[in-house]
């Protein structure tokens, strides 16, 4: 597989249904989008199109509910075509708030915390400037403000979008700001050239977060150099555990192996969830999980008009393991970058593979920062002396063969009371005769 397969839009759309139970939309013609740029406008944001081929025209939500079926946002777009055109603009409004947000708390957390102050650097597709939800508050290196795909936009109003029109609909760090990095081209394909660039560039912005949405099939040693530099730095690194899954791929027909940069030492590797907490049957097998999070039927904005999008897969989930990075550095400002991914992997939720909690993360009192435990756990595992409780035993077992004796003689005592007077008045004859 190479190192940029990631995710089509016919891709992503397999992938949702599947990993949701639900059957395949009714497939429709959507209308052609614009023309191809002019050289003469080659600087302006890359014209918009029609859906891929072949991705239906509205997916529905992980939870079941109906009023979620919205248009699918890809990660990529294919590598061979002769002609790709943008991501088109989505008509429709999500109607409710996805089951994503609920899981995560996000109602209550921002009662605590919004990431206000912490800078995200979103290493994907690109972010949308002026993408609803996000404006104002997005700066973009060289060319990823022009987001094609949509996906990077998707992702950062995930992190840090404010919901727009729909406050419900805001994702984990809503007073955060995004710095968005090219880690693909603009059909969304990854390499280890430009993710490496886009860390070097959040190291000189010093960016307080690193998410990266892209997984790399091969390790690069530049890579590994950038990501150790990022975290010398003080920045906290996440990755997606692997690559969104594609059409042709299963669990089963590809074995396990590492991502990267999720398979660095000190980046904190998320997977994908479905709303039962397990990870979808499409999802590309991996080891080295620090953390799970929503993944599939997530809502979020794309980067023209204000309409809503569904996507899926570790992107996802890693886009809001960084948001809870972020809230968490702005609750805690001291916590050094290692203490951070401590305190979100301390406060997960227990399970085969521990659950993002972000609300956890920045309410929790923790005990030693050393160890990142919680101080209930952090006591519980104080070393224990057991009390030698030999004699006591013994006093109990003697008491305990005086208290049957004791019945048996009470006992003995009321049958004689009872039968003895019976017995001579019948003349000592049994009884019945």
């Amino acid at each position: 597989m190479p190192a940029a397969r990631l995710l089509t839009g016919a891709g992503l759309a397999a992938a949702l249904l599947l990993s949701t139970g639900a059957t395949a939309a009714t497939a429709t013609t959507a209308a052609t989008g614009a023309t191809a740029a002019t050289a003469a406008a080659a600087q302006a944001a890359p014209p918009v199109s029609a859906p891929v081929a072949g991705l239906p025209a509205a997916l529905p939500a992980a939870d079941g509910g109906k009023a979620q079926e919205l248009p699918a946002m890809p990660s990529a777009f294919d590598p061979d075509a002769d002609d790709v055109t943008c991501t088109a603009a989505s008509k429709e409004q999500a109607k409710k708030q996805d089951w994503s947000r609920q899981r995560l708390d996000l109602d209550r957390l921002h009662q605590y915390s919004t990431g206000t102050g912490v800078t995200v650097a979103l290493i994907d597709t690109g972010v949308a400037t002026g993408a609803a939800g996000l404006d104002g508050r997005v700066t973009a290196e060289g060319t990823a403000g022009d987001d094609c795909v949509g996906h990077g936009t998707f992702l950062a109003g995930l992190i840090a979008g404010d919901g727009g029109d729909s406050p419900r609909l805001a994702g984990v760090a809503p007073g955060a700001k995004i710095l968005a990095l090219r880690g693909t081209d603009e059909r969304g394909q990854a390499s280890a050239d430009l993710v490496v660039q886009a860390v070097r560039q959040a190291i000189e912005a010093k960016a307080d977060v690193i998410a990266v949405g892209v997984a790399l099939t091969k390790r690069d040693s530049a890579l590994t150099q950038a990501v150790a530099d990022a975290r010398k730095a003080g920045a906290v690194v996440v990755a997606a555990a692997a690559p969104d899954p594609t059409t042709n791929n299963s669990s089963d027909e590809t074995p396990s192996r590492t991502y990267w940069p999720a398979g660095e030492a000190g980046v904190l590797s998320v997977a994908d969830m479905l709303p039962a907490g397990t990870r979808p049957d499409t999802a590309l097998p991996t080891t080295g999980i620090d953390l799970a999070a929503p993944g599939a039927g997530v809502v979020s904005g794309g980067p023209r008009g204000d309409g809503h999008y569904l996507g899926g897969g570790a992107s996802v989930a890693a886009a809001y393991a960084a948001g809870a990075a972020a809230v968490v550095r702005a609750t805690h400002p001291d916590d050094s970058a290692d203490a951070v991914a401590r305190r979100l992997t301390a406060t997960a939720y227990p399970a085969d593979i521990p659950q993002l909690d972000p609300y956890a993360a920045v309410t929790t009192v923790l005990g030693d920062a050393g160890s990142g435990a919680p101080a209930e756990a952090e006591q519980a595992a104080e070393p224990v002396t057991v009390r030698d409780t030999s004699s006591a035993d013994r006093a109990m077992g003697r008491a305990t063969v005086f208290v049957i004796l004791g019945t048996a003689g009470v006992l003995a005592v009321l049958w004689g009371a009872f039968v003895l007077p019976r017995a001579r008045a019948r003349g000592w004859r049994p009884a019945g005769k």
